[in-house]
């Protein structure tokens, strides 16, 4: 990647109405306590955790429960920062459940990951990558923090510490073997295990989702967007060659360029052809949630075409 400047994106990321305003700590005060150095940001606590950047390199993983990509790289991420020892915050960001937070960072692509130092957003990267990608992004940071003396390293509280840690409810087997499976790259074996999930329970809500993710992650594996745009360009009622760029804008974070081309791709195909690409849509409001406006405005408008 090029190198990365604090000044890199400054314009473009506005963080002014995140800012809270306390003293700055005296030379010499201790590190800063935090209960762990992998938090959830809010639109309420991002002003606490911009300050904080003034003391380590904060980094910011914008990403959404529906993106398959920020589920491969946000574990990534948090490993990486856990092994740096304080030196990294890392601040988790739900762009759906944070509205303020990604409009200030206009993030419109996800998994999007930029560093604050000392205030100053400093970009890293958009979309999926590999760790040691991961890992030569993160020491170029720390090198450009200490250029601009961004130094100090974050004490764990010892509640963190002392605590110990709640015991998570084990998976049920068949989701325990997709999550195995997705962890190995196989799609096609996760996607066997949510199907017989739901064989044995249609209400299964979780493997429902699962399904739904894992099939898309299994659709876009491979497939460049640049080729992708090429072919629906020139075949423009080619319904799998709409579902192909669909699915991209899709796990890419476009979620109203995903839905408006599938439902452009519907109004103009004759009615006995429309099943496949109505049953596609309802696959990825499934993923987004019913309750998401977008997914609202997208349902109302299916309906208006349908009757």
């Amino acid at each position: 990647m090029s190198e990365i400047s604090p000044a890199a994106l400054r314009g473009a990321v506005d963080l002014s109405s995140l800012r809270n305003r306390p003293a700055p700590a005296p030379a010499g005060a201790p590190a800063p306590a935090v209960v762990d150095v992998v938090v959830d940001a809010t639109d309420e606590t991002f002003g606490q955790i911009l300050e904080l950047s003034r003391t380590v390199p904060v980094v910011v993983d914008l990403w959404a429960e529906w993106c398959g990509p920020c589920k491969q790289l946000s574990p990534i991420i948090e490993k990486v920062t856990r092994e740096l020892g304080g030196r990294v915050l890392l601040a988790k960001v739900d762009v759906d459940a944070n509205p303020q937070l990604a409009q200030s960072f206009r993030a419109q692509s996800i998994p999007m990951v930029v560093a604050l130092i000392a205030g100053q957003p400093v970009p890293m990267f958009t979309g999926a990558v590999p760790e040691q990608q991961v890992r030569d992004v993160f020491a170029q940071l720390l090198q450009v923090a200490a250029q601009n003396g961004v130094t100090g390293s974050l004490s764990v509280g010892e509640d963190a510490g002392d605590a110990e840690p709640a015991e998570e409810p084990p998976l049920p087997p068949l989701h325990a073997e997709a999550f195995a499976a997705i962890e190995t790259g196989d799609y096609a074996a996760a996607i066997r295990a949510y199907e017989k999930a739901l064989a044995e329970n249609p209400r299964d809500e979780d493997a429902l989702a699962g399904l739904g993710q894992v099939r898309l992650l299994d659709r876009v594996q491979g497939l460049d967007l640049q080729a992708a745009r090429a072919v629906a360009a020139d075949a423009p009622l080619d319904v799998q060659a709409q579902f192909a760029v669909a699915d991209l804008d899709l796990a890419g974070g476009h979620v109203e360029d995903a839905f408006g081309r599938l439902l452009d791709l519907f109004a103009q195909l004759p009615s006995d052809e429309r099943t496949p690409v109505r049953e596609r849509l309802v696959e990825l409001f499934g993923l987004i949630g019913a309750a998401d406006p977008r997914v609202i405005t997208a349902r109302n408008r299916l309906s208006s075409l349908l009757f």
